[in-house]
């Protein structure tokens, strides 16, 4: 990935100044070897700011592929950078309590991606609709069009049938569900990241998850957490 233009500069020169991670190393290093927490980079930013750097180093894939799922790979390349922009901008706001930042970024990015609901939603109906017509022949370009939509919906990660019910839960729903099971994110850490209790994030994921039962025939691919942590909701 290329770091957004407020990180760039840091990554140009190869590599973090010398001694920029505390007195026992460098890259994410410290005395006796152990890597630092996010919170103590995002709080050392606040002095250093070339130092935010190595967060865009750990998270840039993790955000982009989340938000390339969602939006596909064109928007994913302007709003990966642009949670790391915005990040990089609210800093000194970040609660360092917080070891990990991996809610915040999340956070960030899918509230960017509500900015485009209604293209999120498009496209999840584009792919459920290519692939209902997939069995019709060929295209006439020599390649067969099921051939061309199960590349399509393989390299975006979607089935189908999932893009067509992942378009019809409200947008609520939709974000619980895919923060969780394509960002990978416990309860506590969705809830952190989209700004609403726990209750809040079991109570619409149980939801979310009902609906896409009911519309694949009892079958839910996005469940990724253990049985009897969901069974909570239930």
């Amino acid at each position: 990935m290329t770091a957004p233009p407020d990180l760039a500069p840091r990554r140009a020169t190869g590599g973090p100044a010398p001694g920029a991670f505390g007195p026992g190393g460098s890259g994410g290093s410290g005395a006796g070897g152990a890597e630092h927490t996010d919170a103590w980079i995002v709080e050392r930013s606040w002095d250093e700011p070339d130092v935010f750097s190595v967060l865009f180093d750990r998270y840039a894939d993790d955000i982009h592929r989340y938000v390339a799922r969602r939006l596909g790979t064109e928007a994913a390349d302007d709003l990966m950078a642009e949670t790391f922009v915005i990040a990089f901008q609210q800093r000194r706001r970040y609660d360092v309590s917080r070891p990990q930042v991996r809610p915040w970024l999340y956070g960030i990015a899918t509230h960017l991606v509500g900015g485009h609901r209604r293209a999120e939603a498009r496209r999840l109906r584009a792919l459920a609709r290519a692939a209902s017509t997939a069995d019709t022949g060929g295209s006439g370009d020599g390649e067969p069009m099921a051939d061309r939509v199960a590349a399509r919906v393989s390299a975006e990660g979607l089935r189908a049938e999932l893009a067509g019910a992942l378009a019809a839960l409200p947008a609520r729903y939709r974000d619980v569900l895919l923060v969780v099971a394509w960002g990978d994110l416990d309860y506590a850490e969705a809830a952190e990241a989209l700004g609403v209790p726990v209750g809040t994030v079991r109570s619409r994921l149980h939801r979310a998850r009902k609906k896409l039962r009911a519309a694949l025939g009892g079958s839910d691919p996005t469940r990724l957490h253990d049985e009897h942590e969901e069974s909570r909701d239930e």
